[in-house]
């Protein structure tokens, strides 16, 4: 009776397994899809800008120059700690840190 009961437990074993895999494989695609962006590149990324942010939290800066889906121009900052934020180009503030950022570049 052992015997048949520890045969009938491995056959159900791989179902379960793949079961189980199936399983995995949606909940990873399903976080993969909801971190994705829908339409990221047809309307303009910056709903708000920052005027002013203190330059040691900036680990780079990305400029978009206006296109047909947006017709500003856009400077997205990413932070030292991961999060992007909107920085108004036209501030004064904004402008040295590009300024010192390109020179710094151009330095290196």
């Amino acid at each position: 009776m052992a015997r048949t009961a520890t045969a009938a437990s491995a056959a159900r074993a791989p179902g379960l397994l793949r079961a189980a895999l199936l399983l995995l494989l949606l909940v990873a695609a399903c976080r993969q899809a909801a971190a994705a962006p829908v339409a990221r590149e047809l309307r303009c990324l910056c709903l708000e800008n920052l005027d002013r942010i203190h330059p040691k939290y900036i680990q780079s800066v990305k400029v978009t120059s206006p296109g047909p889906y947006c017709d500003k121009t856009e400077v997205i900052a990413s932070l030292k700690n991961g999060q992007d934020v909107c920085l108004n180009p036209a501030s004064s503030l904004v402008k040295m840190i590009l300024k010192t950022l390109l020179n710094k570049a151009s330095t290196n």
